[in-house]
């Protein structure tokens, strides 16, 4: 039994020994390490206090060398939660909930984020003429780490009805085609060929205008053309 809990001693003292700065949370845990390389670690609780009008809020979740991940808790100073954000490689992916201090959804938001150490993503080549039809694919560089992604969604807080949503593809306004969602710009691209596809038809000629060309309905003028005589 002795032997038992210096062995669970030694296991708490050799986690703490990781932190090299920690503080110790209400229930005896260790929270807001920071390691012997200076990266944050494990479970976090961040206050922030009013400033110039600004609500402060407590926020919680957890770190993975010095990246948030996984899901993030808001509250505001009295307790209420005020938004749910999930992350990976410290930035924001999947669904992100946001409410009012009284608790009603505000809106809810789509990411995706974008590893760091490889920020390129294999993208589908539609075809201009069938938004639907996939051509191909090509990788891509991605500018940002977390791009909007996915259909967001405003709401009237008072009714709690959806106000308004917008759909992103890869931080590009979109369009829903069934369950998926399209890029508007390969739906504007299909817009300006059927166009101009339009155009090159050739329009049947209603058959008064074919009788009037052929001079079937032409009326015969007589033409001077200045000479005298017979």
């Amino acid at each position: 039994m002795r032997f038992i809990l210096i062995l669970l001693l030694f296991i708490s003292f050799n986690s703490y020994s990781q932190c090299k700065q920690y503080i110790i949370g209400a229930k005896g845990d260790k929270l807001n390490c920071v390691d012997n390389n200076s990266k944050k670690q494990g479970r976090w609780v961040i206050k922030v206090e009013s400033l110039r009008g600004e609500r402060g809020y407590e926020e919680e979740g957890e770190y993975e060398n010095d990246f948030k991940v996984g899901t993030w808790r808001r509250y505001s100073l009295e307790g209420d939660i005020i938004a749910m954000e999930n992350y990976r490689w410290g930035q924001k992916d999947g669904r992100n909930y946001y409410y009012d201090h009284m608790g009603q959804a505000l809106r809810e938001e789509s990411w995706r984020a974008i590893d760091p150490l490889n920020p390129y993503d294999t993208v589908n080549v539609y075809d201009v003429n069938d938004p639907t039809k996939v051509l191909g694919k090509k990788v891509v560089k991605i500018e940002t780490l977390s791009v909007k992604h996915g259909t967001w969604k405003y709401f009237d807080p008072m009714r709690g009805v959806i106000e308004e949503t917008e759909n992103w593809y890869m931080d590009k306004p979109a369009r829903k085609d069934g369950d998926d969602l399209l890029p508007i710009d390969v739906l504007d691209h299909t817009v300006s060929a059927t166009k101009t596809e339009d155009k090159k038809k050739t329009v049947p000629k209603p058959k008064e205008v074919l009788e009037f060309e052929q001079g079937k309905g032409k009326k015969k003028i007589k033409v001077r053309d200045g000479s005298t005589g017979g």
